[in-house]
């Protein structure tokens, strides 16, 4: 079965179409949406941010400054439109290591650093190598997405004061209802009206239940005051104590040899969450491009939020699928985001603080809806059974480990498939040219198939003349050059000539490129060149 099949069934998934059409683009109903996604996508934000701070060890601002920072920034220069950036989880469970031995100030200097090398990543155009991502690792990812993003919303069912317990009895019932008149509101709106984003809607709702009745349910406040002031600049080098009561980093080369490590890692993790956010977001709205100046958006981010004492973060694939369902296609969306963001910390908090976390899980649980492939299930069976499994890995992974990791592992397992495939492929015609035997190679030449090549030849019984044609191959590596070589060695050795023909001009470029081979004239992009091979003096002679 052909690997496209993937690919065909996979765009059969539903989703509905969020292109934006382009008398949309200016229109105050179109502000209005912008906006109006912005202040649900904010309000989604609020518990995200504080609770990742919490994973990463850090106080609650931390992770309001940056999920405001790094939204503003990725929302003004991003390479996609409609993307939400802010500190996820993803970037918490690996600085909550850094923070435990040596303080928060270390983190703000290994943002910066992280921010430094993605820009560095962007500048290198190196966003493009995200295209060598397989179609069943993307949707493992996005089903594993699916699966943490649910998994994530289980704490808020813990009890507010006492977080080892569950909730249970009435407080529990009435949790699981909101929830679930939540995501009501949020599937039935849009079939009534689109005057108002369906999620924001669903809070708005719940929210002045919960109030109007006095419900005891959780709220953001029992997660953590998110009353705060303006991020200002912070410089995390020097002596003494810093902010929060921890010691400033010193400015030397320990300091560094601390950080690097960290930071490479999160510009990692960063860049691959963001890029694939990016191709997924892309995908629904119809956009393409933009991976080199997500990476440099990303970086100049993480910079900014380093030195506002922000603890970083990259894009967050269920923010912006909220953003994305909810109307938001332009940067107005990101920026309202985070302008909003900015106002709940310094204005509204005692009002935010009073919203039920029911109505955000409720969100977020149609989020999971929304993103989960379902038909990835059905597809199954129907596609090669390595990238079944590719798509079941990618899935696990994701859940147990990490998303970077998971992704790595895709891509490693997809490529070393598509190694062994291609190596069994490789064959040859034979046929007879006057007094010599004519070796017609098909299929590429490289590192996996060198020991099938060589097996083709039967050096004992050719006759004193043969010729090894590429017309329908490529040499790809260095193994492919050794592997000519010996061929040619054992011909010699029989006393037997051997001529290459057919070279194409990366071919014999990379010949020439080894060193101990020469070719003494350009190839012809006809194939009306060959080329006689000498072992003892190793040169490729054209003619």
């Amino acid at each position: 079965m052909p690997r496209a099949l993937l690919a065909r069934y996979a765009a059969r998934i539903e989703r509905p179409d969020y292109r934006l059409s382009p008398n949309e683009a200016l229109t105050p109903a179109r502000l209005k949406i912008e906006i109006l996604s912005g202040l649900t996508v904010a309000l989604a934000l609020v518990p995200e941010a504080v609770a990742f701070a919490f994973v990463a060890g850090v106080h609650p601002l931390v992770g309001l400054y940056a999920a405001f920072m790094v939204g503003l920034i990725t929302a003004l220069i991003g390479g996609r439109p409609g993307m939400i950036s802010g500190a996820t989880g993803a970037l918490a469970v690996v600085m909550v290591a850094l923070v435990a031995q040596h303080g928060v100030e270390y983190l703000f200097a290994t943002v910066v650093l992280m921010g430094l090398l993605q820009v560095f990543a962007g500048v290198m155009h190196w966003g493009k190598f995200i295209r060598l991502v397989p179609h069943p690792v993307m949707l493992g990812f996005v089903n594993g997405l699916a699966i943490v993003i649910f998994l994530a919303q289980l704490t808020q069912f813990k009890d507010p004061d006492n977080t080892e317990m569950w909730l249970s009895g009435m407080k529990l019932y009435m949790m699981l209802g909101l929830v679930g008149l939540t995501m009501l509101i949020i599937w039935g709106l849009p079939k009534v009206t689109n005057l108002i984003p369906a999620p924001l809607a669903g809070i708005g709702f719940v929210a002045a239940i919960v109030i109007a009745f006095g419900i005891d349910v959780p709220t953001v406040g029992d997660l953590a005051s998110i009353k705060g002031g303006l991020p200002s600049f912070h410089w995390m080098f020097g002596e003494g104590e810093g902010l929060y009561g921890t010691a400033l980093a010193p400015l030397n080369f320990e300091t560094l040899r601390i950080i690097f490590p960290y930071a490479v890692i999160l510009a990692a993790i960063g860049l691959i969450e963001s890029l694939l956010t990016l191709n997924l977001v892309g995908e629904m709205t119809g956009q393409r491009g933009g991976a080199s100046q997500e990476c440099i958006a990303q970086g100049t981010a993480n910079v900014v939020t380093g030195f506002f004492a922000g603890m970083g973060g990259c894009a967050m694939i269920g923010q912006s699928m909220i953003n994305v369902k909810s109307g938001g296609r332009t940067r107005i969306a990101g920026i309202a985001a985070a302008a909003f963001l900015l106002l709940f910390i310094v204005a509204a908090s005692s009002w935010i603080e009073r919203i039920p976390l029911a109505a955000l899980v409720g969100v977020m649980f149609m989020v999971v809806i929304g993103t989960f492939a379902w038909n990835s299930i059905r597809i199954l069976t129907r596609v090669p059974r390595l990238d079944a499994f590719v798509i079941l890995l990618v899935t696990a992974v994701t859940v147990y480990e990490d998303l970077a990791v998971a992704v790595v592992v895709g891509v490693i397992v997809s490529a070393l498939a598509f190694a062994w495939q291609n190596a069994s492929h490789i064959h040859a015609r034979t046929r007879v040219e006057g007094d010599r035997k004519v070796y017609e190679i098909d299929g590429p030449l490289f590192f996996g198939s060198v020991e099938g090549f060589i097996e083709l030849f039967d050096v004992a019984n050719d006759p004193d003349a043969i010729v090894i044609e590429f017309a329908d191959s490529r040499v790809v590596d260095q193994s492919a050059l050794q592997a000519i070589e010996a061929i040619a060695i054992k011909y010699e050795a029989a006393g037997k000539k051997i001529q290459l023909r057919h070279l194409s001009r990366d071919c014999h470029q990379l010949l020439t490129k080894a060193g101990h081979l020469m070719v003494d004239s350009d190839d012809d992009p006809d194939y009306e060149v060959a080329a006689d091979y000498s072992v003892k003096t190793g040169i490729l002679g054209s003619h």
